[in-house]
């Protein structure tokens, strides 16, 4: 038989293999993979293309061509959330305030390693349980400041005899971390201290705001929490006290203008204003009412916001009276609801008199005016029956509507002005009552309220988000009542940040404070 000469099949060895390096056939390298040494042989040319991964060989360019021992563990010290763990890997790690340690049995990044004392047998083996508790190094150094950013694992004492100080707890935490505060010399009755909880929750609670920040303020306190996870979060097993110390409260003041009355039409009336209801400074609310009670809000609550439209004017006979507008409102857990109640629409044919409303809506020709509602608006004015017939003025909420006469239509009830936006701006007036044939119409009480119109013409809706009232009319058409707002401030460090329906957010307003400005529903969660 022939013998045929194949030549000789060689390898050529280039050691570690190299993500740098270009490989041709037949070129040997070494890989460690899952913490074993292996060696592989080219198939094809590359360049960073890895011989295995996760022991899955590369095979468009490399064969396995001896496979090695596993390399012996390696000691990772502290388990960390951003390392990139291999098998074989060993670490310690700290659950329910034991120290033990773990084996790595597949890659993994993030995986913690046991949770409530269970192991995460995915990729870790425990391979050494600790007997003792975590050990807590009390800092020799006394706290005197006004602020600290606490490490786990410390022990601090706080002496607040000259201030207050608020104490930053850690970014993230691991389940079983723990930190004590003591009262050095027994003074946080006088100058409490203050729990920034930095993001994580504390009993349960978010405690995004500053004014949801548990507070520790009795002589002689202690206290210590340990970390359970991200669902309870911090939670104090000693703390001298049975009060529940979150959700803490902060002060919110409000302004909350319902929607305003729709005009009437043929000798009609005008709208009155929405409600008009306020907490803020040493302004009034409506109706010659003083200001209100700011409202108390809860981290972790959502309060809802409900913006009032306006009322709509019906321009077909025979029923050619306003509607009212809707109210306004915030409500939530923990909160007597406020409600500002939406302005009377106004008279025209079909229902002469004006309705009652957070401001009453004006009388057409010879109807009447109707009230307001205590606090929040006035009345509307009455109708004039002589010839030539008017409407009477809506009521306004810093006045009453006017009544009208055979020389003009009734004027609109005065609106009122805030400045809890930063700026001084006027909202919810009266509508102007309408005129007929040459008698001119009413004005409106200013804040965006339309004026009324005679004749033929038509009267303007109301300025939207203003809560006025619209304008009567006698031939022509009347106007939309304006819709409402619901203005919310609170100091900077309190807002949460969290909010729906997409509220303009000022922040800043006076050098303090943060103005949400709600133009339609949605709602802020404290």
């Amino acid at each position: 038989m022939a013998t045929v000469d194949l030549g000789k099949i060689s390898f050529t060895q280039k050691g570690t293999w190299n993500s740098g390096t270009a490989y041709v056939a037949k070129d040997v390298v070494q890989y460690v993979d899952d913490n074993e040494t292996s060696s592989y042989v080219a198939v094809a040319s590359s360049t960073n293309q890895t011989p295995s991964t996760n022991g899955t060989v590369n095979t468009s360019y490399w064969v396995l061509f001896a496979k090695g021992a596993t390399v012996g563990s390696t000691n990772q010290g502290v388990w960390d959330v951003a390392t990139a763990y291999q098998k074989n890997a060993v670490v310690q790690y700290t659950d329910t305030g034991v120290v033990s340690t773990y084996l790595a049995v597949a890659d993994s990044t993030g995986e913690t390693p046991s949770t409530a004392g269970t192991v995460n047998s995915t990729y870790w083996q425990l391979i050494a349980k600790g007997t003792d508790s975590v050990g807590l190094s009390w800092q020799s150094t006394i706290v005197t400041g006004t602020t600290l950013s606490a490490v786990a694992g410390n022990g601090y004492w706080i002496d607040t005899t000259s201030n207050a100080c608020t104490i930053t707890l850690p970014a993230s935490a691991s389940v079983g971390d723990q930190i004590i505060f003591s009262d050095y010399k027994r003074t946080w009755g006088t100058n409490k201290i203050t729990l920034n909880t930095n993001g994580l929750n504390f009993q349960g609670n978010q405690t995004a705001g500053g004014g949801g920040y548990p507070e520790y303020n009795t002589d002689g306190q202690s206290v210590t929490i340990i970390y359970s996870g991200a669902t309870q979060g911090w939670i104090p097993t000693v703390d001298d006290d049975v009060t529940y110390e979150t959700p803490q409260t902060y002060t919110v003041d409000f302004l909350v203008i319902a929607g305003g009355g729709g005009g009437g039409k043929n000798g009609g009336g005008a709208g009155g204003a929405g409600g008009y209801r306020n907490s803020y400074s040493t302004e009034t609310s409506g109706g010659g009412g003083s200001s209100e009670t700011s409202l108390e809000l809860s981290a972790g609550t959502v309060y809802t916001i409900t913006v009032g439209a306006g009322g709509a004017s019906n321009d077909s006979f025979p029923n050619t009276y306003g509607d009212d507008g809707n109210d306004s409102s915030i409500s939530g857990t923990g909160i007597t609801t406020i409600t500002s109640i939406g302005g009377g629409g106004a008279g025209g044919a079909g229902r002469r008199n004006g309705a009652s409303g957070g401001s009453g809506g004006g009388g057409s020709e010879i109807g009447t005016g109707a009230s307001g509602t205590a606090n929040q608006g006035f009345a509307g004015g009455n109708g004039n029956g002589s010839s030539p017939e008017t409407g009477g003025g809506g009521g306004g909420a810093g006045g009453a509507g006017s009544t009208a006469t055979t020389s003009f239509g009734g004027n609109g009830g005065s609106s009122l002005s805030s400045s809890i936006t930063g700026s001084s701006v006027d909202r919810a007036g009266g509508g102007g009552g309408g005129g007929r044939d040459a008698t001119p119409a009413g004005t409106g009480g200013g804040g965006g309220a339309s004026n009324g119109s005679f004749s033929t013409s038509n009267a303007s809706d109301a300025t939207a988000n203003t809560g006025s009232g619209a304008g009567g009319s006698h031939d022509g058409n009347a106007g939309d009542g304006g819709s409402g707002v619901v203005i919310l401030r609170m100091a900077d460090a309190d807002y949460s940040g969290t909010t729906t329906g997409s509220p303009t957010v000022t922040t800043g307003v006076g050098g303090t404070d943060t103005v949400l400005v709600f133009n339609a529903s949605g709602s802020y969660t404290g």
